[in-house]
């Protein structure tokens, strides 16, 4: 049985605000008073409340006092100050002791009843109206997934379902949260046909394209560079919509939003493809044709992206920019530790380029590491562990020093990732490459309903590495597994998160510009 939320009141005047008391009691609060500091601290020691009211003006310890005390023995605990005094540093005083409210005297039982349900009830309040505007607007989303969409509407549309997806994170609403992953897989296969009738004349040039990852640089990154002015071009690698909403609440006292807007991933959407793709302004055919010192097939050994600023360079040379560039590539923390030390000796660059790649590794790091899996079992754990790696992360020191030097700066990526959870069988020879989301290979078995498959690899700007090689990318929540050990592999992999395919969380992806405060 719940019980009755029960009330502190701490008034040397408590026997004047017996109307109060009693309106309280009626509404259903166990209402205890007194009528000092001390006893109002001895109390609080003693007994369980759920909320303070506290007088600041009373005979013995002031509330200033006593609310230091009540803190220190519950910092938890909701107090609320009511004072007759509206003197500046009384307010602060106890705005800096983390009180919950602050009442001036004389108050109505009204008031008293909103600051304890603002209190007491903020959650349940917030989930009901949230269940209940995400109820109405249900059936308007699924109207417009009934509707054609274009590339820009896709792009708004992913951010409602990133909105209404995080809302309901914070409720208890279990029902609504099951609605909406339903709602959400029906979008990614709407989204998937949309995506795969549509790249190959986007990036044929046969329909009017998004901005996508080569042509990111010439249509929103060249436009923001000033000479003389630093610009930060910063690539969170694998950092979908939802994470960067995530980590936006740390930087809104340091910058301002000056746009948000969402990029299309091109295929596949792995890093030596869409990175490579975004910093040479080129598709892949196109990179390994005018620069083969610079391009790694898929069988080769190594990192496959040990070029991206000869591909940057390259590209700015191409567009006429002669500007002072650097560029800085953070694989580990302490290298990240390190270039926060040295962003003082990057304000007189015009451009500066920071590749991180902490999100991917973390990705990775859930298909490989027992512990990471358990920290990241699902999305709303994934999201919490990419804030509290944000947090405490040489990242979110690195952008407090550009906020310092009045920079502007830009946060993108180069491609999201998504949770796998349906096993695609696939069959190739021992040259198909090892990804979970796409394949390249030729004799390549599979079941064509279940992937996007490009017969024709010129037709998608990809290298062939054979002349009978077959390119295919699952779809939503699919991730390829092989005949042998397939158990195991179903088991290994499912709900891991991955990227190469085609998927709302993969190929739409944010390209955020910030201006300083």
């Amino acid at each position: 049985m719940k019980m009755n939320p029960k009330i502190l009141w701490a008034d040397d005047e408590i026997e004047l605000l017996k109307p109060h008391v009693l309106f309280l009691e009626a509404k259903g609060y166990e209402v205890v008073t007194v009528n000092n500091g001390r006893e109002a601290v001895d109390r609080v020691k003693n007994d369980p409340f759920d909320m303070v009211f506290l007088d600041e003006n009373m005979p013995g310890i002031s509330g200033l006092e006593a609310l230091q005390q009540i803190k220190a023995h519950d910092p938890n605990l909701p107090v609320v100050m009511i004072t007759k005094s509206e003197e500046e540093h009384i307010m602060e005083g106890a705005i800096g002791s983390k009180i919950a409210d602050y009442l001036i005297k004389p108050v109505n039982p009204n008031q008293i009843l909103l600051s304890i349900k603002k209190n007491l009830d903020e959650k349940r309040l917030i989930s009901e109206k949230t269940t209940q505007d995400y109820r109405q607007e249900f059936r308007e989303i699924s109207m417009q997934l009934g509707n054609r969409m274009n590339a820009e509407e896709w792009g708004e549309f992913y951010k409602k379902m990133v909105y209404w997806t995080m809302e309901l994170s914070q409720t208890q609403e279990e029902s609504m949260k099951e609605l909406l992953i339903s709602q959400k897989a029906d979008a990614n296969d709407q989204f998937v046909k949309f995506y795969a009738d549509q790249y190959l004349d986007w990036i044929n040039g046969k329909k009017e394209a998004p901005v996508m990852s080569h042509t990111v640089f010439n249509k929103k990154v060249k436009p923001l560079i000033e000479p003389g002015k630093p610009l930060y071009w910063v690539v969170i690698d694998n950092l979908r919509f939802d994470q960067w909403k995530i980590i936006a609440p740390y930087l809104k006292d340091l910058f301002r939003w000056e746009n948000e807007d969402l990029l299309y991933a091109i295929l596949p959407t792995a890093t030596m493809y869409a990175r490579n793709a975004m910093f040479s302004g080129l598709l892949p055919t196109e990179m390994q044709k005018l620069h083969p010192q610079w391009w790694r097939e898929e069988d080769e050994e190594g990192s496959k992206n040990d070029f991206e600023y000869d591909f940057l360079q390259a590209q700015l040379k191409r567009s006429g920019l002669n500007v002072k560039t650097s560029y800085h590539k953070v694989v580990q923390h302490q290298f990240g530790k390190k270039l926060v030390d040295q962003m003082s000796n990057l304000r007189d660059n015009d451009l500066n380029v920071i590749v991180y790649n902490f999100v991917d590794m973390l990705s990775h790091a859930r298909s490989e590491m027992e512990v990471i899996k358990e920290l990241a079992e699902d999305e709303p754990a994934y999201l919490s562990l990419t804030k509290s790696w944000f947090e405490h992360s040489p990242l979110r020191e690195m952008l407090e020093k550009m906020a310092e030097q009045k920079a502007r700066v830009i946060i993108t990526t180069d491609h999201g990732t998504v949770r796998v959870e349906d096993p695609i069988k696939v069959i190739g020879d021992k040259a198909t490459n090892t990804n979970l989301r796409y394949k390249v290979g030729k004799n390549l078995n599979y079941n064509a309903k279940e992937v996007f498959e490009v017969k024709d690899a010129a037709q998608a700007h990809l290298p062939r590495p054979q002349l009978s090689s077959t390119y295919i990318f699952a779809k939503s929540k699919g991730y390829f597994v092989y005949q042998n050990n397939y158990h195991q592999f179903v088991a290994h992999y499912k709900n891991t998160f991955q990227h190469g395919g085609i998927s709302m969380e993969e190929v739409l992806i944010p390209f955020v510009v910030l201006q300083p405060k």
